[in-house]
């Protein structure tokens, strides 16, 4: 099921061949490592390249700042780690790493620690706060190693990905890997871990076309992704949305459901082959080197979803972590028109199962209901507890309490009472569906209303809405449209005559 992202794109900056790009957890700043032997660093606000390293004559394959530490840092073609200080453009630091390339590089969340990985095999752990003493030496794979991560969950373990065909897992706090994946067979090239859920999920992708999850704590591959034509060379778990992002050299990224691993979109940017992919915690932002350049688009919105009950609480939804307000806290405060209100959250935010397109209040508020992803759940609105789910396009309530109605397909619309039992289907071609006084349905540049008890038709009218709005006692509607809007009443007792003769009836002005 689709889960109806948005897909905005924010900058296009073309430039030799992008090895690696890295985003700043504060900054708005995107930094691309080159071939070239060169560094940029791009605002993706205002589209500006503000800073340029010359770091070597040799292809820079990874850089990554350590905004703790004012830092930049890189990895290159000439065995040789680099460390600037991103503020005066000054070079603080060069390390003689490894006896062959450095392929790859990993900053530690919290520890003054640097994981580096190389073509001479080896994985090397530095301390910078022991003037970048090389602390443990890693060794194990039998093939130049590619990536490494360290798992968002457990920062004291990492992963590790080779053209020796296998995935490492290891521990700080030992030279000796814990367990090796195997499964691809071609060269693994790419890595990453799960940062949602209590799912133990990584992500590999190789030379064999494939994108596989792997369950760690079983050590098994629980799914391949098919679709890709040509090497795979970057894999991610968005740390925010339910998607895996994937790149190939076929010049493709694509964007997959974590939950179902359905395809969601392929973009193809015609710069050639994708080598890197980055996203940043707390962020929607995704930033994609290729061979001529590098591309950063946003997914989806950052803004939550909400919605008020009548008595002014509030439950919003950032992606799948729900929270509640009571807007009461303010009720004997002088408050001004148009004044900022600093909201302070009930408790601790509830995960929903469902990745929300839509949060919605029923009548009387004593239920709410998320719909996203191709499902739906029903939650009390207090305590936030299941009561209902189901497969769903879209969800919206009836004016009865307990009574909705759901786009089951693009074909059919479904109407529940008393929260689960289904009541009737209605076998109607829909592109959207609106709730309130009576249920609205959309297709193409119509849209009907029907009764909710009888699904008997009561009017058509030639537009194509944007929103439905009911008012507080159901007999006035405001229809929305790109570049109008409507405001019509309902005359109840209209409608009942037409339902006895079977009549289609009219709104009135």
């Amino acid at each position: 099921m689709n889960l109806k992202l948005d897909y905005r794109h924010i900058l296009t900056a073309r430039s030799d061949r992008v090895k690696c790009v890295d985003l700043h957890p504060t900054e708005p700043w995107m930094l691309v490592s080159l071939y070239n032997g060169k560094i940029h660093v791009w605002n993706h606000q205002n589209q500006q390249l503000i800073k340029t390293f010359e770091v070597c004559s040799s292809p820079v394959r990874s850089g990554k700042f350590i905004a703790r530490k004012n830092w930049i840092i890189t990895g290159s073609d000439d065995y040789r780690i680099r460390v600037f200080n991103y503020n005066t453009l000054e070079r603080q630091q060069v390390v003689d790493a490894h006896k062959d390339y450095v392929r790859c590089l990993a900053v530690h969340p919290t520890l003054p620690i640097v994981l580096s990985g190389s073509d001479d095999k080896k994985i090397k752990m530095w301390n910078w706060d022991n003037s970048w003493t090389c602390q443990k030496v890693f060794d194990g794979h039998s093939h130049y190693v590619m990536q490494i991560v360290f798992n968002p969950k457990d920062n004291n373990t990492f992963a590790s990905a080779s053209l020796d065909k296998t995935i490492k897992i290891w521990q700080l706090a030992s030279s000796i890997p814990n367990f090796t994946l195997k499964g691809h067979v071609n060269y693994i090239t790419c890595l990453d871990y799960s940062h949602a859920g209590q799912k133990p999920y990584l992500i590999s992708g190789a030379d064999d076309c494939l994108v596989k999850i792997w369950d760690y704590q079983n050590r098994s591959c629980v799914q391949s992704l098919y679709g890709h034509t040509e090497n795979v060379t970057a894999v991610v778990f968005h740390p925010e949305l339910p998607i895996i992002i994937t790149g190939s050299e076929d010049g493709k990224v694509k964007i997959w459901n974590a939950s179902t691993y359905s395809l969601e979109k392929t973009l193809n940017y015609g710069l050639g082959r994708a080598f890197t992919i980055c996203c940043l915690k707390g962020s929607n932002m995704v930033g994609i080197g290729f061979d001529d350049g590098c591309v950063m688009i946003r997914l989806g919105k950052e803004d939550p979803t909400f919605s008020m009950d009548a008595g002014g609480k509030i439950l919003w939804i950032k992606n799948s972590e729900i929270e509640m307000v009571n807007l009461k806290q303010f009720a004997n405060e002088n408050i001004k028109d148009g004044e900022r209100l600093n909201l302070s959250s009930k408790g601790d935010a509830k995960s929903s199962e469902v990745f929300a397109n839509t949060l919605a209040h029923n009548s009387d508020g004593r239920y709410v209901a998320v719909c996203g992803g191709g499902e739906y759940i029903i939650y009390t609105a207090m305590a936030l507890r299941n009561k209902a789910y189901g497969a769903a396009l879209e969800f919206v309530w009836g004016i009865e309490p307990e009574t909705f109605a759901i786009r089951e397909s693009t074909t059919t619309v479904k109407v529940f009472q008393k929260l689960t039992k289904e009541k009737k289907s209605l076998k109607v071609d829909a592109d959207g569906i609106y709730g309130g006084t009576l249920l609205g349905v959309r297709f193409k540049n119509q849209l009907t209303f029907y009764s909710w008890d009888s699904l008997d038709l009561v009017i058509r009218t030639d537009n194509q809405p944007t929103g439905v709005f009911w008012g507080g006692n159901g007999e006035m509607v405001a229809i929305t449209t790109k570049e109008n809007f409507y405001i019509l009443h309902c005359d109840f007792s209209a409608v009942a005559e037409a339902s006895r003769k079977t009549d289609i009836i009219q709104l009135s002005f």
